[in-house]
């Protein structure tokens, strides 16, 4: 077990049942982890579904933190915090009571049966990266800037919108 804190950002939908307070239940529940800071959390977004299944549009997050945490107990936790909330196994791309990814790890790059890191679809997201621009403008994923990853993108034809004044959890400045 390591002390050194490594900075960890997440992604959090939810489009079942009361999907805001889904999402501000995880985000603080990830900050209630132990050996876990919350550094910043994104407004919420209303985002168009998409995967080809009917289904409400989602509401979505994304947070920074600070984490001594290994990823794999890392992950555990989540799944722990999704479970806790109600989540159900559904089908894939399908509705949820709440989603929680892990986006990036530190500059981590690992690839193993239960995780991938960073996520591996983090480049095609704009309901990521949007909310991850928003919280930490200057952060790099893979020696490459949010917003340069999120211009490449622009024509994604999926809407991902803000929603006035909404901000979940507050954190400290990275």
């Amino acid at each position: 077990m390591s002390d050194t804190k490594v900075l960890t950002g997440l992604s959090f939908g939810a489009n079942l049942g009361n999907a805001p307070e889904a999402v501000e239940r995880a985000v603080a529940a990830v900050a209630a982890l132990p050996r876990t800071t919350l550094i910043g959390c994104s407004s919420l977004y209303r985002t168009e579904p998409w995967g080809g299944v009917p289904q409400d549009w989602f509401i979505n997050s994304a947070a920074t933190y600070t984490t001594s945490l290994a990823p794999a107990d890392l992950l555990a936790a989540c799944q722990a915090i999704e479970r806790a909330i109600g989540r159900l196994p559904t089908e894939p791309k399908g509705p949820r009571v709440i989603d929680i990814d892990i986006i990036f790890y530190g500059d981590v790059e690992l690839q193993t049966k239960e995780l991938t890191l960073p996520h591996q679809h983090f480049r095609k997201r704009r309901f990521v990266l949007q909310p991850l621009l928003e919280i930490a403008p200057d952060l790099s994923i893979c020696g490459e800037k949010v917003v340069e990853t999120l211009n490449r993108i622009v024509h994604d034809p999926l809407q991902v919108q803000l929603i006035p004044n909404t901000k979940p959890i507050q954190g400290q400045a990275i």
